[in-house]
């Protein structure tokens, strides 16, 4: 039995030929079916990379096969991808507030002011105020950790919020 000497497609003529005899063939493909808003021509370019790049696998009479199938797939990616971009625009689009410019801009000096008056604490209040009302613990567990009474710790977030209300007049 003869051995077929054009059993692959690495030879560059045969790659040639099969490129100039394919390639307006599939961008047309292309372009009817997805149009030319997912670059047709940059799919079968890459169509035409991955024949390349697989060229010891296909043959010769099932270039156009190959070919035709991986730019399809190629689009229709392209084409999923483009729908999961969208849904998650519209998804982080839902979550925008509208609130008003004047609206913000106070969120933001109110939240200088908070920070300043944060500063102003003694750093016993500062830590039992910050466990308590951001890391959410309880009096005895921050009388656990920082090894004081309970009592103790009530004072020093009492005092520190006495301090902040004084601070902060919107508080």
């Amino acid at each position: 039995m003869a051995k077929n000497l054009n059993d692959n497609v690495c030879k560059e003529s045969i790659f040639a030929k099969i490129y100039d005899t394919y390639s307006d063939h599939i961008y047309n493909f292309l372009y009817f079916k997805f149009g030319e808003r997912l670059n047709p021509e940059d799919k079968m370019q890459e169509a035409f990379i991955k024949l390349w790049k697989n060229c010891k696998k296909v043959p010769p009479e099932k270039a156009k096969s190959f070919l035709f199938t991986v730019a399809n797939n190629l689009m229709l990616n392209e084409a999923k991808h483009e729908k999961v971009v969208l849904k998650y625009q519209k998804q982080k689009r839902a979550n925008v507030d509208n609130q008003d410019p004047q609206f913000l801009l106070e969120e933001e000096q109110y939240l200088k002011k908070y920070e300043k008056a944060l500063a102003s604490l003694t750093e016993a209040q500062r830590t039992a105020f910050l466990m308590n009302r951001v890391e959410g613990k309880k009096h005895k567990e921050i009388a656990e950790e920082l090894g004081i009474s309970r009592k103790a710790v009530e004072k020093r977030i009492y005092s520190a919020l006495k301090k902040l209300r004084k601070d902060i007049k919107e508080l």
